[in-house]
């Protein structure tokens, strides 16, 4: 007898809560790692936080200094606009929160 395979929305959920489970613990903790995550990031592409400044105010944040994006950086808390223009400047293609 052939087993029938049934879709059930809660083990979508188990699946996706067990992928989450392992992100992060704290808002803290998220803040942290997406520091690390863009700090690791400008490294990688060698570019210096003025070389991030200007390439941010082409993508419409003029107002990004060095000492506002070392400050955004040092606490771990920046906008979602700061961060994904940030990852636009540096030209990636997309991120895995598993990367983060």
């Amino acid at each position: 007898m052939p087993i029938k395979t049934v879709y059930a929305p809660w083990v979508a959920y188990l699946i996706r809560e067990e992928r989450m489970a392992g992100f992060a613990k704290s808002e803290a903790e998220i803040g942290e790692r997406a520091s690390r995550f863009l700090k690791a990031e400008l490294k990688r592409a060698d570019v210096t936080y003025a070389g991030l400044a200007e390439r941010l105010a082409k993508h419409g944040l003029k107002s990004e200094t060095v000492p506002s994006i070392k400050s955004k950086l040092a606490r771990g808390t920046f906008a979602a606009t700061f961060l994904l223009a940030s990852l636009a400047a540096l030209e990636l293609d997309g991120v895995r929160l598993e990367d983060i």
